[in-house]
């Protein structure tokens, strides 16, 4: 697998070849996977010096910030396009979601609410608190917004180890800078949280009910 970054540093230009697995760009959450693993040349996962470059996005602009050009995929004509936003918004919160992490936190067909829903789940927080996060989530405007609500729920993620699809999350982010898309991705986001199975009989009971699981509130 060739997956080389641009030498130059830039991000990837029209006209350019950016790296394809099945006609699609590799992007960096798959970089160093094989399997459900790790490469086994890289049997820790990513380097940290490049998790902490692509964190270093959090809270800015796309394209802004020279440690993250060698990590882009999307090409551009030197405009900041909303795939690009997308892609700028989800390395971010992956290197964030994967810093300290021993195994991917990358995981296909786990979006975003499914992840949240299984985090309810694990009565590691009060239900009710975590239902306020999340509501507040979902119901952010643009994309500045969102994003910095994302980066307050992705440690609560990583705190328990509980993966997502990158893939899936950079279309959500991709589609949410369009107003006639938003309120798609609310109600699936929303759909998964609260309805998606299957649950034990307990945790059914327990949502139900509206007991407030135990635990202290999300950080």
């Amino acid at each position: 697998m060739t997956d080389a970054p641009d030498p130059t540093g830039a991000p990837q230009k029209s006209g350019e070849e950016a790296p394809e697995h099945g006609g699609r760009p590799i992007r960096y959450w798959h970089r160093y996977r094989k399997d459900d693993g790790w490469r086994g040349d890289m049997p820790g996962g990513p380097p940290g010096e490049e998790l902490a470059a692509l964190r270093a996005g959090l809270g800015a602009a796309a394209a802004s910030v020279p440690s993250m050009w060698p990590y882009y995929t999307t090409p551009t004509d030197g405009r900041v396009t909303r795939a690009l936003e997308a892609e700028h918004g989800a390395l971010a919160l992956y290197g964030l979601h994967q810093q300290s992490q021993s195994a991917p936190m990358h995981r296909r067909q786990v979006p975003l609410g499914r992840a949240l829903h299984e985090l309810r789940l694990r009565e590691r927080f009060s239900s009710d608190a975590l239902d306020r996060r999340v509501a507040a989530t979902v119901e952010s405007e643009g994309l500045p917004a969102l994003l910095y609500r994302l980066r307050m729920m992705i440690p609560n993620l990583r705190a328990a180890a509980i993966p997502l699809d990158y893939d899936l999350l950079l279309r959500d982010l991709s589609d949410w800078q369009r107003t006639d898309l938003r309120q798609q991705v609310r109600r699936k986001w929303g759909l998964q949280y609260y309805v998606w199975g299957p649950q034990s009989a307990e945790a059914r009971e327990k949502t139900s009910q509206g007991r407030p699981l135990p635990g202290p509130a999300p950080a």
